[in-house]
């Protein structure tokens, strides 16, 4: 199985980024992986936050295919604990799956469309976090799950 990160836009902040590479480098150890990141779009100040989800969902749909398993960081997901993520991360690669797409939208969110494409939402706190710090703690969960089946001893407990 290969899991792929599908992002909406560049990190700007240098530290945040020498972070993101970090924790990539370390699942890319355990597993296959891939980034894809969608620039952002030119011009919003003349779009409505729905034209911008839809032309940013549009871009999104465009880099999935059918059978891709697609779970969509959104603040109305399900929450789990890294255990329980371990787990779910268990199941996708004992079912045979080829990819694995974990997406993490724009500032407004997902449009209908990608929701509606979506096999599942996970929601990583009840707070809310910037678009950009969200990939930080997301690949830094994704190596703990990692970790976990790996009974490396990052994950104590």
């Amino acid at each position: 199985m290969k899991i792929k990160l599908l992002l909406i836009g560049k990190t700007d902040d240098a530290c945040m980024q020498r972070l993101k590479n970090a924790y990539e480098k370390r699942v890319k150890n355990l597993i296959g992986f891939e980034k894809i990141i969608i620039p952002d779009l030119k011009n919003t100040k003349n779009l409505s936050e729905k034209q911008q989800k839809e032309k940013e969902g549009s871009l999104l749909l465009q880099k999935l295919v059918p059978s891709d398993f697609v779970v969509l960081l959104d603040e109305t997901g399900r929450e789990m604990t890294s255990r329980q993520f371990a787990g779910f991360l268990q199941k996708q690669m004992n079912t045979g799956l080829k990819n694995l797409v974990f997406v993490i939208g724009g500032p407004y969110g997902f449009s209908e469309e990608v929701y509606r494409r979506a096999n599942m939402k996970i929601a990583l706190s009840q707070m809310t976090f910037s678009h950009q710090l969200v990939r930080l703690i997301f690949l830094e969960q994704l190596y703990r799950g990692l970790a976990i089946l790996n009974n490396h001893p990052y994950h104590h407990g």
